[in-house]
């Protein structure tokens, strides 16, 4: 089980983030045409795993835009957005912002995810989404960064994660 903060008062998560070095666990998350995708969807390509509480927050709009812009210079580099969010808002948030370079990967047919991924968010007002945490993964996905953002209400860091993909 992990800390961090909301707003400084502590909560925690079901557990930690996957080792760097490990293999990444395998999901099934439902995209925009409610298909359900999992790694092997992205095979060959190296990922960034943006795992946020829900697109409709400051914060996790902002990150959403920056890796957006971030990956647009990289073909080698899929960023999968997951979030609690319903497809259909996602997807009306992409079209809104013009966000057209991540996916978009929603939990709404399971929490396996965030239980495996050890970001499920277990006490406090948002227990049952997921903590903000970022992972990258080389095109195998074997974990290359996984940082568990101390406080819900921060970015991730960036640079970390894409230098990590080399």
């Amino acid at each position: 089980m992990a800390e961090v903060t909301l707003k400084g008062s502590p909560i925690h998560t079901n557990g930690d983030l996957p080792a760097v070095g490990s293999n990444a666990p395998d999901f099934r998350l439902t995209n925009k045409d409610l298909a359900d995708v999992g790694l092997d969807d992205f095979a060959g390509k190296r990922k960034i795993l943006s795992i946020v509480p829900s697109l409709d927050t400051g914060v996790c709009a902002e990150s959403t835009r920056k890796f957006n812009q971030l990956v647009a210079e990289r073909d080698d580099v899929v960023v999968l957005v997951i979030a609690a969010d319903l497809p259909f808002a996602m997807t009306r948030f992409c079209g809104a912002e013009g966000i057209d370079r991540v996916h978009t990967l929603s939990m709404m047919r399971s929490k396996n995810f965030a239980k495996d991924y050890g970001v499920l968010i277990q006490d406090g007002p948002l227990a049952g989404i997921t903590a903000r945490a970022v992972v990258a993964l080389d095109a195998d996905n074997r974990v290359l960064h996984a940082e568990l953002v101390p406080e819900i209400g921060q970015e991730p860091d960036y640079d970390a994660a894409f230098a990590a993909l080399g």
